[in-house]
């Protein structure tokens, strides 16, 4: 209701199974399609019917996130090396953080994981690592709120991960600290998870995810959404839907090119992927 009303056109939502499905549904309705996709989605949907990006998505102010790898507390594990052979959790093979920037990363450095579960989401990877079922996992992370603020290089944990607590608000926090990554989307499930599972490395910076729509959405209409957009964020719909933490934790949106996404095509270069090795078919 609050994106109609911020827009004044109607909406017919659906939650897709898997960012292939996303894909196809947007292929398959090209003139009135519209969708919030990763990186990776986004880039193989512009390659399969000229899906557009309209914008990137922005948490907290940075239109980038990154993937961290994620392994037992306890566990000897000290570098990406250690994690040859070993058993992955990874989100989904569509996800950009939790299989392509993982899979170059591991490709560059000459090491072979073992095998690959595809968990069913980035929470769903945590809580495998968590639970013993994998010997790691990879999701994303947007760095903590901290003041001052976290820069690029500095320790992915800068607190006690004993003292990370939900508060009466359903937020992660370790003292005055605003923890974002993955792990805190389960916090519900498993409120220990931070004393259990640590990161081991973070990769590269990812642009972030898109609002993207079909090859032939008229371009009126599309303008019209993206200027709504910032209202919509405010709603409460929004809280309780792209913007809120256990979904895409989406705080504003930034207007970006097709050209904004030419690193995720890299990557897919390098790793000579097609859309059948992504979504599988």
């Amino acid at each position: 209701k609050a994106l109609h009303d911020a827009t004044g056109l109607s909406f017919e939502v659906s939650v897709p199974t898997s960012y292939a499905a996303t894909v196809e549904a947007m292929c398959a309705s090209p003139e009135d399609t519209m969708a919030f996709i990763p990186a990776l989605g986004y880039v193989l949907a512009n390659t399969k019917c000229g899906v557009e990006v309209g914008g990137a998505a922005v948490r907290y102010g940075l239109s980038w996130y990154t993937v961290q790898y994620l392994v037992p507390r306890d566990s000897d594990y000290k570098s990406l090396e250690d994690l040859a052979g070993k058993k992955w959790a990874v989100p989904d093979r569509g996800s950009t953080s939790g299989f392509l920037y993982p899979s170059v990363e591991f490709k560059s450095l000459g090491i072979e994981p073992g095998e690959i579960v595809e968990a069913g989401g980035h929470g769903a990877a945590v809580l495998a690592v968590y639970n013993g079922e994998v010997d790691f996992g990879t999701s994303y992370f947007s760095p903590p709120r901290t003041d001052p603020a976290w820069v690029w290089g500095q320790d992915p944990e800068p607190y006690d991960p004993f003292e990370v607590k939900l508060n009466d608000k359903g937020k992660a926090y370790a003292g005055d600290v605003r923890v974002l990554d993955a792990r805190a989307s389960v916090m519900e499930t498993a409120p220990d998870v931070f004393q259990k599972v640590r990161i081991l490395k973070l990769g590269d910076q990812i642009p972030n995810d898109t609002v993207s729509f079909s090859p032939q959405f008229p371009a009126d209409m599309k303008t019209r959404i993206m200027n709504a957009l910032p209202t919509f964020m405010k709603s409460d719909e929004c809280q309780q839907s792209i913007c809120s933490d256990d979904f895409y934790g989406w705080t504003g949106v930034e207007p970006v090119g097709d050209s904004f996404y030419d690193p995720v095509r890299k990557l897919i270069d390098v790793l000579g992927y097609t859309e059948e090795d992504v979504f599988g078919g």
